[in-house]
Parts: structure tokens; sequence; C-alpha cells
């Protein structure tokens, strides 16, 4: 982290592999997010949906699903499904290079493979997380809808008004923007993880998983202090 934080700023600033980072991170997982917030969404309905008409509640059904998508259950379960595809691959990917000594090979042609390893790939972690993320939501959100239309007849113009009634600029922003921090987490761990190996491929196969499992276990730590931050600040949604 420390090395990240203060290489970031110097050259050279590799734009090329930034981008394609950000493609192998994002456009990549597009299915995979895309699918994960239309199950959450469509299970989240149908779930709910038998215990509010128990108490007369089911016209809450869009905000409450709403609200819990976009709040905590869509940037987490996207930050783990990302962590769980690119931290083995990062980790894995990165660990080949040193127990075969790419790494270093670029360290003698007088290259810079922090930039160019590291670098890129956190940065584009912590770009297209929250991008994802809103992906995610918004599919999960067509989910609930789709379960809505199907089990009530429900007008699109009717959920949507409800949805959102009690959802509040800075729900969005924060409980998004703390993606960037969850990606972050993703890729420092699996370029620490896998810039340390040592060994031959057991060892990149055991380093592959400590970054899923660390990277796992950090966003779930930092969700629960990020919400007590933005709590504490911020306040309940009313």
């Amino acid at each position: 982290m420390g090395q990240f934080f203060a290489r970031v700023w110097r050259k050279p600033f590799e734009g090329r592999e930034l981008l394609r980072q950000m493609d192998e991170v994002g456009t990549k997982s597009f299915v995979l997010t895309g699918i994960t917030g239309l199950a959450i969404g469509i299970v989240m309905a149908m779930q709910s949906r038998g215990t509010l008409v128990r108490f007369g509640a089911e016209a809450v059904l869009p905000n409450m699903l709403a609200l819990s998508v976009i709040k905590e259950i869509g940037p987490v379960i996207t930050a783990l499904v990302l962590a769980g595809r690119l931290g083995a691959g990062i980790g894995a990917e990165i660990g080949s290079m040193k127990v075969t000594e790419q790494i270093d090979a670029l360290e003698v042609a007088a290259l810079k493979p922090f930039h160019f390893l590291v670098i890129t790939r956190v940065l584009a972690c912590m770009i297209m997380f929250p991008i994802l993320t809103l992906w995610t939501d918004s599919i999960a959100v067509f989910g609930g809808y789709i379960e809505s239309l199907m089990a009530s007849g429900m007008d699109y113009r009717i959920f949507i008004s409800t949805a959102f009634e009690s959802l509040r600029f800075s729900d969005v922003i924060v409980d998004t923007g703390k993606t960037a921090v969850f990606g972050f987490i993703v890729g420092i761990v699996s370029c620490h993880l896998g810039f340390t190996v040592r060994g031959g491929t057991r060892e990149v196969g055991q380093s592959a998983m400590r970054a899923v499992m660390g990277s796992s276990l950090l966003i779930l730590l930092t969700d629960v202090i990020i919400v007590r931050l933005s709590l504490m600040i911020f306040g309940t949604a009313g």
C-alpha cells in the first residue's frame, strides 16, 4: 500500500495497460454481475412478498427492494463476486510471473514492473467496481419489477415512484462509492500475494486462494466500518 501511494503519481503512466485492465475487470464481468443482480432482485422480491402480504404492507415492496439492494446487498455481493473472479486471476497471474522470473527480467531491462503490473490493476479495480455495482443494482431492481409484474401486475410507473421515494442521493454516492475501496482491497491484496509468492506452481495456487479469502474477509470488515461512519455522518434513510 505504501509503495502504491508513493508511486501512483510518478511516471511512467501506463495508460494503455490501464485501459486493458479496465476491460479485463469491467467488460468481461458484465454478464456475471448482471446475472447476479437479476437473481438478487427476483429472489428478494419473491422471498419478501409473502411476509409483507401477511402484514398488509405489499405496497412497500419496491421501496424495501431498492433500499436493500442499493445500500448494502448490491455493493457487497458485487464486490465478493468480483473478488472471487479477479482475486484468483490477479494473484495467479502475477504469482506465475514471479516464480518464472519474468518480473526479475523486467527489472533487469530497466522497466518498472510495479507500475505496469500493480498500479494499473489496482486503479482498474477502483474505477470499475462502482460502475459494475451500479449495473448490478439496476438489474436487481429490474428483476424485482419483473417479479412484481408477474405476481401482482404492478405498473412500472408505480413501481419506480415507490422504489425511490425514500432513497437519498447520499445513499447512492456513499454506498456505491465504497466499492472503490473494495476494488482497492481486491487489487492490492491480490498483487501483494502474487508479488511475494515463493516456490512453484503449488504455491501460486495457494496464493490465488489466499487472495480470494483475504480480499473477501477485508471487504466484509471494511463494509462494517464504512456503514458505521456513513450512519454517523448522514444518518439513516427516512
